[in-house]
């Protein structure tokens, strides 16, 4: 006879470990903070041993509240997979966590082609802005900078280089023929956070001093330092399948200047058990085999 611990308290136990807030877990599953609290408890006398670490108001897994949480959460994912399949009702409906500028620029206008050949299939797309929990509870597939996750089964889509761009009147105007004639133009440049700065990163990769005389004006993200090239307010840096498409409609023009490569890879991640999903295969199909190139 299998010895189970009791199942109840293990439904509670995963939303709880996944919120890493029992109040949230209450209202996840429609019952009192204090059943949750409960739940955990009984739990916790099962295994004798604590399952989380309590500060206050924060939470967060023990080791063995971590470890119960991966094959738990693990299992249930099988038996909701299992009780789709025996219901004869595979999802037609995927999400997809993504970076705004992988999907801005290049995903969301390639996604018309994916709808005239799949319109039974609904692709919600989740906009993230740092790297997410690979969770089912937050997306189906990641388009993401992790890679050699457990369990994932991952493909390199592109890694990042950056090129010089700018507006074709800009050009016009004020040509540039090589690196001294930059300095005329304003560099629009990004703070990617712990990359630092995006013209600073050109400079040290390609050994080139920047000037202290030219302009310099500054953005969050690079979606809007691209919108300002096409403006003509200056000399961005973009990735160069994000630029792609705006340098075919002669919004902006590749400079002839040195690239960088940041060393950033956007890799599609999605459950290695969940890859032959219909919806998923479906997806993962059409997005391998659109024509971004890998450098």
């Amino acid at each position: 006879m299998r010895k189970l611990p009791p199942l109840r308290a293990l439904q509670v136990f995963e939303v709880a470990a996944r919120q890493l807030h029992f109040s949230q877990a209450a209202q996840e599953l429609c019952i009192t903070q204090s059943a949750v609290s409960h739940q955990i408890k009984l739990l916790e006398q099962h295994f004798d041993t604590a399952l989380f670490h309590r500060k206050g108001r924060a939470f967060s897994l023990t080791e063995q509240g971590q470890l119960l949480y991966t094959e738990v959460s693990r299992i249930f994912n099988e038996l909701s997979d299992i009780n789709q399949q025996l219901l004869g009702q595979p999802s037609a409906a995927i999400r997809l966590a993504v970076f705004s500028s992988f999907a801005v620029k290049w995903l969301i206008p390639r996604l018309t082609s994916f709808r005239q050949l799949h319109p039974e299939i609904k692709v919600r797309l989740d906009m993230i802005t740092e790297e997410p929990s690979l969770s089912d509870s937050v997306a189906d597939m990641f388009i993401t900078g992790q890679s050699q996750q457990q369990h994932y089964f991952q493909r390199l889509l592109h890694k990042e280089r950056l090129i010089p761009v700018c507006s074709p009147q800009r050009l016009a105007e004020h040509p540039i023929h090589n690196v001294d004639s930059l300095w005329q133009h304003p560099l629009l440049i990004v703070d990617e956070g712990p990359l630092g700065m995006d013209w600073h990163n050109w400079s040290n990769a390609n050994a080139i001093a920047l000037s202290p005389h030219c302009q310099q004006h500054l953005f969050s993200h690079v979606l809007l330092a691209i919108e300002a090239a096409i403006a003509g307010q200056g000399i961005a840096l973009a990735s160069d399948f994000m630029v792609e498409s705006d340098i075919e409609a002669g919004k902006l023009v590749a400079l002839e200047l040195p690239s960088v490569e940041t060393g950033f890879e956007f890799n599609f991640l999605c459950k290695q058990r969940r890859l032959k999903e219909p919806a998923i295969a479906t997806f993962s199909h059409w997005l391998f085999n659109q024509t971004l190139s890998v450098h």
